[in-house]
């Protein structure tokens, strides 16, 4: 099966801008979501439906695991860097873990703007376990191994995602087993209808060791783990936390903390945005500690330094 995109559309002189609520980390924080209608577990990964109503919800999040979105009915659109990526009725989206992206997903006017997706996350212990269950090994390397691909669905995997149905009317009954038997059919789906999606997610983005200060300055306003920024640069944790401290002298937590403060001082200064969004742009997830070490590091709290800063201005 051919894929319909893998690269996105290029959005050509799009301006970077700021997001003014908080980055969530998923899977976790989707589980508490209103808008879900069911979730299975295994192991911590999340399989998780939604299916409501709505005219347009936007947002962001930043993947722990693997995610395979697939949409029954709407728009669902991914933005990462300069790119977007956009998937309707019967399509799906696989994206690597470590992402960080910005979403816009609806309903359609036609479908009286129902919104039915099921989100499938896949950490690399269940993708292996299915390599070996299945004696599959990597025959070739993608070269073009990309964060974010797009593929249509066909009848199977369809036929696939209206088998689940009943898993998630009762799932707190359903054994982690059979979870995982689940899993395992969707893999097995994915292997023989399009190899090419299954070696996307065997292959990390990158076997090359990324740039530190590359990948720090790309991610530091993401809600990113030491195991997230270590994966991103090609490195073990041991190995990333030793380099990092060789570069910075300093570890990658106060690296990030002290950069994201820098970051909100200058938004402050140049911006007209308010010291919540100014919290939540720079990857902050909670106001009282953002104004806590602002201010423990600048002498004031963000709105005081603002204050302070407008009165020599207006001198």
């Amino acid at each position: 099966m051919e894929t319909r995109a893998i690269a996105g559309t290029s959005k050509a002189g799009a301006s970077t801008t700021m997001r003014s609520s908080k980055m969530v980390r998923v899977p976790h924080e989707l589980v508490k979501s209103p808008n879900k209608k069911g979730s299975l577990k295994l192991d911590g990964m999340s399989v998780i439906e939604f299916c409501f109503y709505t005219q347009g919800i936007k947002g962001s999040f930043f993947l722990q695991d693997h995610l395979l979105l697939i949409v029954k009915s709407g728009v669902y659109t991914i933005r990462f860097g300069d790119r977007e990526y956009t998937i309707r009725s019967n399509e799906m989206m696989f994206i690597h873990k470590s992402t960080g992206v910005e979403y816009e997903k609806t309903g359609e006017p036609d479908s009286d703007y129902i919104l039915d997706y099921t989100m499938f996350f896949l950490n690399e212990k269940i993708v292996d376990e299915f390599l070996k269950f299945a004696g599959l090994k990597s025959i070739y390397l993608v070269n073009d191994v990309v964060p974010i691909t797009v593929f249509p669905i066909n009848d199977r995997i369809g036929s696939y995602i209206e088998s689940l149905k009943p898993f998630f009317e009762n799932p707190v009954e359903v054994k982690e087993g059979l979870v995982r038997v689940k899993l395992m059919e969707l893999l097995f789906h994915i292997a023989d209808s399009n190899d090419r999606l299954l070696h996307q997610m065997i292959q990390p983005i990158s076997k090359e060791r990324g740039s530190i200060a590359k990948i720090m300055e790309e991610n530091f306003m993401n809600p990113v783990s030491l195991n997230d920024l270590a994966y991103l640069s090609g490195r073990s944790l041991a190995a990333f936390k030793r380099d990092f401290q060789a570069i910075y002298n300093t570890s990658p937590l106060k690296w990030v903390r002290n950069r994201r403060l820098d970051k909100a001082k200058e938004l402050l200064a140049e911006t007209v945005l308010s010291v919540t969004d100014v919290c939540f742009s720079t990857g902050f997830e909670n106001i009282a500690h953002f104004s806590k070490v602002f201010k423990e590091r600048f002498g004031l709290p963000p709105s005081e330094f603002r204050r302070q800063l407008r009165l020599k201005e207006d001198a």
